[in-house]
């Protein structure tokens, strides 16, 4: 390979985004998430559910929860391959970020439910994050449903043009990449308004602008938009 052919492969050395509290944008699509995030400890149940689409802010919000309450995240493939008391002697609290794969599965819903259990028991809180409402979803234990679908659930919905606007200025900004007005003015009636097309349409520019060596204009996400 030469040179010159390296030159044009974009290098992806990945980044890291802001979850701080500081950088979570609250809007009317997710302040009642906000708002239960705030109240804690002063939860009615021993969980917390916050749902919504992909890209939506779970990940961010359960996060600055995880800080607040000094909580472990725990990996969710261990409820396939952990018992209840050993991921419960993580930490006193617990994030359980993205269960949905989990839920349908018999053995991982059965440590769910005992893992509850045990923290309504000890005193001690949950937060499951997931896409779907627990009203909506198909559990495969009866038990773990009436729990879950009787603990507070969270809903955050799809971006209003103001949040989607900061969201896409501080995608942009995790990546140091600086986008102007115009450019902004120019996406927002052209793109899908959801979260994971706005995470899409960002990492599609970092590496188109990478690979040409060119900041974000508006013909770099014309041509992006184009191929959507």
């Amino acid at each position: 390979m030469t040179a010159a052919a390296t030159a044009q492969i974009p290098l992806d050395l990945g980044h890291r985004p802001a979850h701080g509290r500081e950088d979570f944008m609250v809007a009317p699509s997710n302040r009642n998430a906000v708002a239960w995030i705030d109240r804690w400890p002063d939860w009615p149940a021993p969980a917390l559910v916050i749902h919504g689409p992909a890209s939506c802010g779970k990940t961010h919000l359960a996060a600055v929860w995880k800080e607040q309450a000094c909580a472990a995240h725990i990996d969710t493939a261990r409820l396939s391959a952990q018992n209840a008391s050993d991921i419960a002697a993580k930490e006193k609290h617990l994030v359980l970020d993205h269960i949905d794969p989990w839920l349908g599965d018999r053995m991982a819903e059965t440590v769910l439910f005992h893992l509850y259990n045990i923290m309504k028991e000890e005193k001690r809180t949950l937060l499951l994050t997931m896409r779907a409402s627990p009203q909506r979803i198909n559990f495969a234990l009866p038990d773990l449903a009436s729990r879950l679908r009787a603990a507070p659930a969270a809903a955050i919905d799809p971006p209003d043009n103001e949040l989607l606007s900061a969201l896409l200025v501080k995608l942009f900004s995790d990546r140091q990449l600086q986008i102007s007005h115009d450019v902004l003015t120019y996406i927002l009636p052209r793109m899908e308004r959801s979260f994971s097309a706005a995470h899409g349409l960002v990492t599609a520019a970092d590496r188109l602008a990478m690979a040409e060596k060119k900041g974000i204009s508006i013909p770099l996400i014309r041509r992006i938009l184009l191929q959507k």
